[in-house]
């Protein structure tokens, strides 16, 4: 990163910094602070990173993205954003980095359940939140997590208590309205011993340039439940960076289900460490079309004995699109009795198409039971004859094979409603024609 580059956001974030929630609180001002140092310090990743060698973020570099721009939620299409809220969902909106009171719908939430903005949580619940705030991850973990530390302007605070099963999903919906437009989020999701819940993650915008920038730390209490799904579906121009991190306890169960559809480079980050005899299940789908870049980066840290993982993502790539996989398990000395299953699936659909896969198994234990497998190819030309002897044509045959390995991950998610979504979505990336929603 240029000189001149870093310094156009150092200059940026003095200027937004007295805007920044938690200004009174001398122990957050402490965590922005070393985050903006840090960041100063390192500027954004580079391709000397071993772990960023297959992403070039030098676009986001030489734009400046800002979080002063002028905010009006009155343009915001409220038609066009109904297409992607859940029924039977409890919804918070979050318009260019900041919650929405007007569009969110918190009716018949539990009064023993608390669901926040950043904001209004470090207003009423400081202690709270700093038992939690970089507990998950650390500003050192790689620059954009400083960036976000440093720069959040808002997000959500969810504690659900011990013992207490929420009935409704929580869909926290990400908007950003504005071109050139930084929107930087924080959320902290704690679950309770014996609790249990589903929050979805869901993330649109418009047809211009920004900068969507978020980081969720997860905490999943002992015997606790947590299904986390992320749907990606930003606009052909964004970048988008999205990091969760998750802390689980003994005898814990974390689902996370991962959707990117969207952007123009989009990386997602999903660390999980686990305790004794807890579970981690991660699934991933990333469709990638024209000069899009989509990179997904998985670590699973098994630090105690009989946890088990089980991991499969696939992608979709088609024309010049670019993805990334790289997936890391690491198995502790004292992990004994852990069971991991790793996987990572690649359709090519044309010969522009790439992707870089990395997976990697690391075992200090001698008592494991661990596996990984990774494919890369294109459509298997005894399955189109197959189709095209039962009188489907060529071009239905392929799109039909296409949605049905894509189709396989959408069929994971057990909200009817977020599937439906899903399959939309899925419909309106490759919408060529002759495919019916029915059959899949």
């Amino acid at each position: 990163m240029t000189a001149q580059h870093l310094n156009n956001y150092t200059e940026e974030y003095k200027n937004t910094a007295n805007t920044l929630p938690g200004q009174s609180l001398g122990w957050l001002k402490t965590i922005r602070a070393e985050a903006f140092e840090y960041f100063s310090d390192k500027g954004f990743p580079s391709l000397r990173e071993e772990e960023w060698r297959y992403t070039n973020v030098s676009a986001i570099e030489k734009k400046l993205f800002s979080a002063q721009l002028n905010l009006d939620e009155s343009e915001l299409d409220k038609q066009w954003l109904n297409r992607f809220r859940l029924e039977d969902a409890l919804t918070v909106v979050v318009v260019n980095g900041r919650f929405s009171k007007e569009h969110s719908n918190l009716e018949g939430l539990p009064d023993t359940i608390s669901v926040l903005s950043m904001t209004d949580a470090l207003d009423q619940q400081p202690e709270l939140v700093e038992k939690y705030l970089t507990k998950a991850v650390s500003n050192s973990e790689h620059s954009f997590v400083a960036f976000n530390s440093a720069w959040f302007s808002d997000g959500l605070f969810v504690h659900v208590p011990a013992k207490q099963v929420l009935d409704k999903p929580i869909q926290i919906l990400h908007v950003v309205t504005q071109a050139d437009f930084l929107a930087t989020t924080r959320n902290v999701l704690v679950v309770d011993a014996m609790a249990e819940v589903s929050i979805i993650e869901t993330f649109v915008g418009g047809d211009d340039a920004y900068l969507s920038a978020v980081v969720t730390e997860v905490f999943v209490g002992e015997n606790a439940t947590l299904t986390l799904y992320k749907m990606q579906s930003e606009g052909d121009k964004a970048y988008h960076f999205g990091g969760t991190y998750v802390k689980q306890q003994r005898d814990s169960r974390f689902t996370h289900h991962n959707f990117a559809f969207g952007g123009l480079l989009a990386r997602n980050d999903i660390h999980t460490d686990l305790d004794v005899a807890s579970e981690c299940d991660l699934n991933g789908l990333y469709l990638g079309v024209k000069r899009q870049h989509i990179d997904n980066h998985t670590r699973i840290n098994h630090e105690k004995p009989h946890a088990i993982s089980r991991e499969l993502y696939k992608g979709v790539l088609n024309q010049r699109a670019r993805g990334v996989f790289q997936g890391r398990v690491i198995v502790a000395e004292d992990a004994q009795k852990t069971d991991s299953e790793m996987n990572n699936r690649n359709l090519l659909l044309s010969n522009d198409a790439e992707v870089d896969t990395k997976p990697q198994l690391e075992i200090y234990a001698d008592d494991v039971k661990c596996a990984h497998g990774v494919t890369v190819g294109q459509l298997d030309e005894k399955s189109i004859f197959y189709l095209q002897s039962r009188c489907v044509d060529e071009e239905t045959a392929r799109n039909m094979l296409t949605f049905a390995f894509a189709n396989e991950m959408v069929d994971k998610v057990k909200l009817k409603n977020l599937r439906d979504l899903l399959l939309l979505q899925l419909l309106n990336r490759f919408p060529q024609a002759g495919i019916d929603k029915e059959w899949l």
